[in-house]
């Protein structure tokens, strides 16, 4: 299924297949990760939670706990608000109200499991003893637990001041929408329900912050994915200078988004750590990781399209709702937003008029994760395309293929905010549908109806905006971080290339990507090329960092520029040594040689020798060291896109549904490393299809979590699913000279409608779902006729 262009070279490494390296060290027990480190004198941070979903705080009573063994502070929410700024929301959407988040609870508390007060003792166990004898008045108040509560006329206020619980609203609209459905001999509406989850990554979050009172500077060990913005958050927050503020990122065991946010815990470790004079360890326990870390997806959309009698789409009317918690994360309303401008998806739609509401209710934090607020717009254009291809009598490929953007049409602007760059999305379905054919998914589907099992296949488009960076973009957006990325790659005197980032690896490959940049333009084995990621006091700058499918079109890409730079200087240090034009001069994997002379040459030691310490052999003009930095700021968002297909096993008895073969062939551009693709492809299918049928993150009419732990919340295992086989095309962006697309967060966007069209077309029955995840209940009633819409 694959389309891959051929090596260009055993050297240049970009296209070919290439291990990723920092996988090698976590399976040889050579990483580490922040619950590893711990200097002498660590103290250990554990957290009390507010056991209410909404109540007042009457008193924080922490006499005891500040006199219990081995106890050396207590802090409560009041406390830290007295010696900090209220928490930045860096998307900031018009209209929209001002937050004051703080890092822990001051006065009243909003969904359980916020912070109300901390320990920091000589062990994690003495503070969690602690934790007991604080003694905390509540007032209870009424909850608003869902988006509904939360938008009655008579709702309780979550911030009496802003008089409703509509956090912010927008409207997009292009065309004339109102005369699209006047005149439109078809239109269908639905609502649409996507499940609330998290990224649950394996290593839950923590921090280790230790102060020099000498220095008066914080060392901040974190497992985040954005080691510059969590410096500039807190010393905003904090009120230090950022010359006085080092932020470290050991091994990660998984972001997804989830550590892509800024938490009020690494705020307080900071303050404990600068009052106590001692380092502050705080390692998030799994039970706290579900109500603690930010949730995601939850939405509610209600669609309608206007199309033509041959299922072409004249319009689309589209009202998303987002249901945010009771406190604002780092991110405010971001993936809502997107949510709604994506939701046209990858067709041609003239007119849409699309309102978006970001809603407050008692529930944990709104935030990232992995794909944001495309998976929901892809859910709801998807199915809608399902229902009107049946309205019209035409199967789910010829309806997509009535609608899709043609590749003679790029670029093209949807109407609402995103221009695709580049692409061949007719081609992209057709090679899925190809895959399909090859696998013998049809004979199987009859062969299995022989013997009594429903087999059924479920198709679903996508397109997804990737390299999250242009600066002058995101500042229109509302967005109050730059977006472009900064490198440095050198070549020491050894001959020895370094390369600096401020990218983060948290297992997706980025590192190994960035060297086989780096080789592929010096021509160098990339196992010479050194990454230096992860510390702000050593490392280069990337603001927004390791999110939105950024990595490869922007990292790689600053990368690129900095290493076409240093060939450029080690071409002008050769020629010198060799006393010939640079033009003449041709790079292997050994050194530079004379074009048609190979045994006229001199290494790469040898150049380096001469830049640092032989400094008569350099060229005229030679700044000292051979060294390329690059500030790359993409003139424009790149847009990756695919299809993708799932054949499933229904059975109508118990409802329950099994995944037995999945295809998805995906377009990023430019494939720097086919492994590190494929496994961002098939890692993220992995989560979008266990969000489509069980994980969800469920609440009681209290506001309390039910699905609370790793038994109740429902994680894929390695058996749940069957083979998920990648495909590629290969359209580069006209963004950036290398073509680069992101890919990381594609594999999420797709499954859930195909899920979904794959169940319908097993049963046979006139049934039509619009939620997720889908429940066995729902799937066996829809078997036994009960049931058309769910």
């Amino acid at each position: 299924m694959s389309q891959r262009r051929d090596s260009v070279s055993s050297a240049a490494r970009v296209g070919a297949p290439t291990p990723v390296d920092v996988l090698g060290k976590v399976l040889r027990g050579h990483s580490f990760f922040v619950g590893d480190i711990e200097p002498v004198g660590t103290l250990h941070m554990a957290v009390l939670r507010s056991p209410h979903a909404h109540a007042l705080i009457r008193e924080v009573r922490t006499g005891a706990a500040r006199v219990a063994p081995g106890v050396h502070a207590v802090v409560t929410g009041a406390e830290v608000a007295a010696v900090t700024a209220p928490h930045p929301v860096y998307w900031q959407l018009r209209g929209q109200h001002t937050p004051v988040t703080r890092a822990m609870a001051v006065d009243r508390v909003r969904y359980c499991g916020q912070a109300v007060a901390a320990v920091v003792a000589e062990t994690r166990a003495l503070a969690e003893d602690a934790l007991e004898l604080i003694g905390v008045d509540y007032e209870p108040l009424q909850v608003v637990n869902t988006a509904a509560d939360a938008l009655r006329s008579d709702a309780p206020l979550l911030v009496p001041e802003w008089g409703e619980n509509v956090f912010g609203e927008q409207t997009y609209s292009t065309g004339d929408v109102d005369e699209a459905f006047a005149g439109a001999p078809i239109v269908v509406e639905e609502t649409f329900r996507f499940g609330r989850s998290f990224g649950c990554p394996l290593e839950t979050r923590g921090c280790l912050v230790s102060y020099d009172e000498v220095q008066e500077r914080f060392d901040v060990w974190i497992n985040s994915q954005s080691p510059n913005r969590v410096r500039e958050v807190i010393g905003e927050v904090v009120g230090v200078p950022l010359a006085q503020i080092r932020v470290r990122i050991p091994s990660v065991g998984g972001g997804f988004g989830t550590k892509a946010n800024y938490y009020g815990e690494e705020i307080i470790a900071t303050v404990l750590a600068r009052m106590t004079r001692r380092p502050v360890k705080y390692i998030e326990d799994r039970d706290e990781s579900f109500v603690a870390s930010s949730h995601a997806r939850e939405q509610e959309l209600t669609v309608a399209i206007a199309a033509d009698a041959d299922g072409r789409v004249l319009g689309l009317r589209g009202d998303v709702v987002g249901v945010l918690g009771g406190e604002l994360s780092s991110v405010g309303m971001g993936p809502v937003w997107l949510a709604a401008v994506s939701l046209p998806g990858p067709y041609k739609i003239a007119n849409v008029d699309v309102r978006v509401r970001g809603v407050m209710t008692n529930r944990s934090p709104y935030g990232s994760y992995r794909g944001w607020g495309a998976p929901k717009a892809v859910f709801a254009i998807e199915r809608m395309l399902d229902r009107l291809g049946r309205r019209v009598g035409v199967d789910a490929a010829e309806i997509r293929r009535r609608n899709l953007v043609r590749a003679d049409e790029m670029p093209y602007h949807n109407g609402v905010v995103a221009t695709f760059d580049s692409g061949d999305y007719h081609r992209c379905l057709q090679l899925c549908l190809d895959a399909v054919t090859t696998a013998g998914w049809p004979s199987r589907i009859v062969q299995a109806a022989t013997s009594g099992r429903r087999l059924g296949v479920g198709l679903a488009c996508y397109v997804e905006s990737t390299g999250i960076g242009p600066s002058r973009v995101m500042e229109r957006l509302g967005v109050d971080q730059a977006g472009f990325d900064e490198a440095v790659v050198r070549m020491d005197s050894d001959g020895e290339v370094t390369v600096y980032t401020g990218q983060a690896e948290m297992g997706q490959g980025i590192l190994t990507s960035l060297a086989q940049t780096a080789a592929h333009e010096l021509g160098l084995p990339s196992s010479r090329i050194k990454v230096v990621s992860g510390d702000t006091d050593v490392c280069t700058y990337t603001g927004y960092g390791t999110a939105g499918s950024r990595g490869a079109a922007l990292g790689c890409e600053s990368v690129r520029q900095a290493s076409v730079e240093l060939r450029g200087e080690i071409l002008r240090h050769a020629a010198a040594v060799l006393e010939t034009d640079p033009t003449e001069l041709r790079l292997d994997e050994e050194g530079v040689h004379v074009h048609g002379v190979p045994t006229q040459r001199v290494s790469f030691a040898q150049i380096g020798r001469a830049a640092y310490r032989g400094l008569g052999k350099t060229p005229d003009g030679f700044s000292g060291s051979l060294q390329a930095r690059v500030v790359y700021d993409p003139s424009g968002m790149t847009y990756s896109y695919g299809t993708a297909a799932v054949l499933v096993e229904v059975d109508s008895a118990t409802g329950f549904v099994r995944v037995l073969d999945a295809r998805i062939a995906d377009d990023c551009g430019t494939v720097i490393n086919p492994d590190v693709v494929e496994g961002q492809l098939v890692g993220a299918s992995v989560q979008a299809l266990a969000g489509a049928l069980f994980e969800e993150l469920r609440y009681d009419d209290n506001g309390r979590l039910v699905t609370k732990d790793l038994m109740t919340y429902r994680l894929p295992r390695a058996d749940d699913f069957g083979d998920i086989e990648v495909g590629h095309l290969e359209t580069p962006t006209p963004h950036s000279d290398s073509g680069v697309k992101g890919v990381g967060e594609a594999g999420t966007l797709p499954w859930a409608p195909a899920i979904c069209a794959a169940v319908e077309d097993a049963l046979g029955v006139e049934f039509f779902l619009t939620q997720v995840p889908v429940s066995p209940e729902t799937v066996a009633a829809a078997a036994r006729g009960e049931v058309r819409v769910s």
